[in-house]
């Protein structure tokens, strides 16, 4: 068993996964790509390749909790990754996520081109820890 973070972005999609007792996040990457149906596709082979059964995606909501433009382009993207993968996706609030992904990363010297090719997996990482948390609380 293992469960997939989703940090969607319209240029890269950051990508974290738990280890096989849902505890850790284990493995992380990036996908490069402007096109949806084609980030869509790549998330269901890494599915398949890394025997994930659960997938949890960041929601960016307003910091007042309300939803605009942006979390109704994943959501959208999430029934889309639904319909590849075949698994359902749950969404998980993301506030502030990529701004502690830039503190993080900070503290560690990733600046310039560095950070912008990590800062997505690390919000990914981010996203899945709080939902892995929230599952063992239960």
């Amino acid at each position: 068993m293992r469960v997939m973070g989703i940090d969607y972005g319209d240029a890269r999609t950051g990508i974290a996964m738990s280890d096989l007792r849902c505890s850790i996040v284990g493995t992380t990457t990036v996908i490069h790509s402007r096109n949806p149906e084609k980030t869509a596709a790549a998330i269901s082979e890494l599915v398949k390749e890394h025997g994930v059964t659960e997938i949890v995606m960041g929601l960016p909501k307003n910091m007042d909790g309300t939803e605009g433009a942006r979390a109704e382009l994943c959501r959208e993207f999430a029934k889309r990754v639904e319909a590849v993968t075949g698994l359902s996706v749950a969404m998980w609030d993301e506030r502030r996520t990529t701004v502690e992904a830039h503190n993080i990363l900070s503290e560690h010297n990733y600046h310039g081109k560095k950070r912008k090719n990590t800062v997505d997996a690390v919000a990914a990482s981010l996203i899945l820890e709080g939902y892995l948390a929230f599952r063992k609380r239960g």
